[in-house]
């Protein structure tokens, strides 16, 4: 039996995993380019593709297709048919987390403050909130959400968790979404790491927003949409409660967004993943795909597609 051929979006990908998996053929190829002379059995995209993208797949035979993202919301609109969609599980989360702790910390221990203290070479001491015994409400308790808890631990706050369905797991209760409304009114900071759909899109709204105690901070690393973005201008802009976003809606955020220029908030530019471990978890992830196929077995992390609809079944 020949080798499987894998293609990849950059040369350096390619030289990376070809010097270490022998059973493969590696190219470079991205969609919507010329046709190369084998359609690859997988074919791993770009990262930070917009959705749209997978549209350039239609007719190109390629029938499985690995994501360097987490995220697979919007996909399922431009994925052709009999195609299959693996997200990148293992790969961001961490760095995520590790984002989403530098913000809490960020805004709980006034650095954005001093640093322009610095740049007035002034000397401003003030106490700031803090972390230890601060109450977090953590929504989501995915890849991310699991990342975030252990890293929040040793920083000892009063962490709260909550996702679509009640349980316990080894970080101990998990409560359900409708006990969510309650507990935001004694929330000192609110973390959003759930997926983006159709339940959670515009889930913090001026609702939800209302019911926060003034001063909180709200810490965003899942995706824009999941914040209705004009409740929260008007939130943040009166100084009532802050912010720490690494997501937005609009993104990018437009220059002269007042979000921009609403006091105490932290905006980061969709950077929660995207350091340089990336490299080297990505490519954990094609070698495991690598090694599935040549052994027959199913793709790892199959989210959307038939190989998604042979998961579920299993």
């Amino acid at each position: 039996m020949g080798k499987h051929v894998i293609a990849v979006p950059d040369g350096g990908m390619r030289e990376r995993l070809s010097a270490v998996d022998s059973s493969a053929t590696y190219i470079v190829w991205e969609a919507g380019g010329e046709q190369p002379p084998t359609t690859p059995d997988l074919l791993v995209l770009p990262y930070l593709i917009t959705a749209d993208y997978l549209s350039r797949l239609d007719g190109a035979g390629v029938a499985l297709v690995q994501s360097q993202m987490l995220g697979f919301d919007g996909i399922a609109s431009y994925l052709p048919p009999g195609v299959t969609y693996c997200n990148a599980v293992g790969v961001h989360e961490a760095s995520t987390a590790e984002l989403a702790l530098a913000l809490v910390l960020a805004a709980q221990r006034g650095i954005p403050e001093a640093l322009s203290d610095q740049s007035d070479g002034l000397w401003n001491h003030v106490r700031t909130p803090g972390l230890a015994g601060k109450s977090v409400v953590l929504v989501g308790v995915g890849g991310v959400g699991r990342a975030i808890t252990t890293r929040l631990a040793p920083f000892d706050p009063e962490l709260h968790r909550f996702a679509r369905t009640e349980r316990t797991d080894e970080f101990g209760l998990v409560q359900p979404m409708g006990k969510l409304p309650d507990a935001l009114a004694s929330a000192d900071i609110v973390i959003l790491a759930m997926p983006l759909d159709d339940t959670t899109r515009g889930l913090a709204d001026a609702a939800f927003l209302a019911r926060m105690k003034d001063g909180a901070l709200l810490v965003n690393v899942s995706r824009g949409p999941v914040v209705v973005t004009d409740d929260l201008v008007r939130e943040t802009s009166e100084g009532r409660l802050r912010a720490a976003l690494d997501v937005v809606d609009p993104e990018p955020l437009p220059v002269g967004h007042p979000l921009w220029a609403s006091p105490g908030v932290i905006i980061t530019p969709h950077g929660g993943g995207d350091t340089d471990a990336m490299t080297a978890r990505i490519d954990r992830v094609v070698l495991e795909q690598s090694r599935r196929l040549a052994a027959g077995e199913p793709p790892a992390n199959a989210v959307l597609g038939p190989g998604a609809e042979h998961a579920r079944r299993a």
